[in-house]
């Protein structure tokens, strides 16, 4: 069977017959069932590259092909001096996106909408394109404009739900959109993804790496899948699947940074032990401390005073006491039965982490920063655009802002499970973007 699938995926690249999306579709298949398969892609591209009777529309298969190896710098080369046509178009869209370069997807995509591609798909890919760019407003719009049986469609219902987390109006929507999204296609990777994110964000592990799995099975796979997976591998001691997970990067982008500098980490964590059921259970409560009580539906009242006094996560509030709840202003006792009963469905209780919250943090030195500069303390640590590992640490080490951050010092940081000297590096070099540092460097 494997022989068969291998002999299919060779002939349909070197053959002269009909390329379009039903033949890319078996590509990627013969891959997602056999990763070995992509080997055999690869050999028959070096044939196909030294074919000297290439025409256009030869070029417009080489092109893809690239794409699929993850060539894209070459993909792009090709596909841009082939025919000229609806799928080169197409392809160079997909291609762009993969660079991260937004805006010359989204113009590729109106190219090959105009060439006579398939108008939803085009519409689909420029609303995650937009997502991606941070638009995800004018993302939603696109899709709102899209009409009858696309909406039925896993892609559709996908880039809904994974629009909707990202201006995080609706957890509820967003959940339905994936699990109806998954129902019209179980293996749906984008779906998969969006829904093993949610669940390790929110400290599931087991079906979080379930999530991963599924996810990774799908070819191309994504970047974020396999990176997520291998961290996830690693807070299980399976660093042979980690390493796994980043080599399948590597084999496809052999520059890709994390991936280079992950696999070092996972090579290097061979040696070290852990108590493997004490420090997941920590992961878990790491990770649901860190979830924002935006994601909660508590009253105008309640969400106004947490505001108010700086609450923004579950673990915000269970390192603050009842009385100091109450003494808020307009913060009565409905809004304190209503906070209780929402950290109680997490297994927490007001107050559980007082003593913590009671610490006395370092003064830091801000004095050499102008007063408006000063306010980057109270930023997120998102807005630092850390890596997925050390973003993960930060969990963790249950850290919100860059001022909490910048409290650490590295011996501190590297106290953090998977929080590598590479990790420290690429915190020390983001915060010399804002003219900080952590405690004592």
């Amino acid at each position: 069977m494997a022989n068969t699938a291998e002999i299919d995926l060779r002939e349909t690249v070197l053959s002269n017959s009909s390329f379009g999306p039903t033949e890319i579709r078996q590509l990627s298949e013969a891959i997602s069932a056999d990763f070995s398969c992509f080997g055999t892609l690869r050999d028959a591209v070096a044939e196909l590259e030294v074919r000297e009777d290439r025409s256009p529309a030869t070029a417009v298969r080489l092109g893809v092909c690239y794409y699929l190896l993850g060539r894209f710098d070459q993909a792009l080369e090709t596909l841009s001096n082939s025919d000229g046509g609806a799928l080169a178009h197409f392809f160079m869209g997909k291609t762009y996106f993969a660079r991260d370069d937004h805006r010359q997807a989204i113009a590729c995509y109106e190219a090959a909408q105009g060439a006579g591609y398939d108008a939803d798909s085009c519409v689909l890919g420029k609303a995650e394109a937009l997502r991606y760019a941070g638009e995800s407003e004018s993302a939603l719009a696109l899709l709102d404009g899209l009409f009858g049986p696309v909406e039925q469609t896993a892609e559709y219902l996908y880039q809904r739900a994974a629009t909707v987390a990202a201006l995080r109006s609706n957890l509820d929507e967003q959940i339905a959109l994936y699990e109806r999204a998954l129902e019209a296609d179980p293996s749906h990777p984008g779906v998969l993804f969006g829904l093993a994110l949610e669940n390790d964000r929110c400290g599931n592990d087991e079906l979080a790496l379930n999530y991963y799995r599924r996810a990774a099975d799908g070819f191309p796979s994504h970047v974020g899948v396999l990176l997520n997976l291998g961290i996830l591998y690693e807070d299980n001691q399976n660093f042979e699947g980690a390493q796994q997970c980043y080599n399948r990067i590597l084999e496809v982008q052999p520059n890709h940074p994390n991936a280079t500098m992950f696999l070092k980490d996972a090579e290097a964590s061979d040696d070290q032990f852990f108590d493997l059921e004490a420090e997941k259970a920590s992961d878990r409560l790491a990770q649901v401390l860190n979830i924002p009580v935006t994601d909660f539906e508590l009253s105008v009242r309640s969400r106004n005073c947490l505001q108010k006094m700086g609450v923004m996560t579950l673990g915000d509030l269970a390192r603050t006491s009842e009385q100091t709840l109450l003494s808020s202003k307009n913060f009565g006792e409905t809004s304190l039965v209503e906070i209780n009963e929402m950290l109680s469905s997490k297994g927490l209780e007001l107050g559980q982490f007082a003593e913590e919250g009671m610490d006395v943090e370092p003064e830091i030195d801000v004095s050499h920063l102008p007063p408006d500069q000063q306010t980057i303390l109270d930023r997120p640590i998102s807005d630092l655009n850390l890596s997925v590992r050390a973003r993960k640490c930060m969990v963790r080490l249950r850290m919100n802002t860059i001022g909490e951050l910048i409290r650490k010092t590295g011996d501190d940081l590297l106290e953090s499970k998977n929080f590598g000297v590479t990790s420290l590096n690429e915190v020390r070099e983001k915060l010399t973007l804002f003219d900080l540092k952590l405690r004592g460097d």
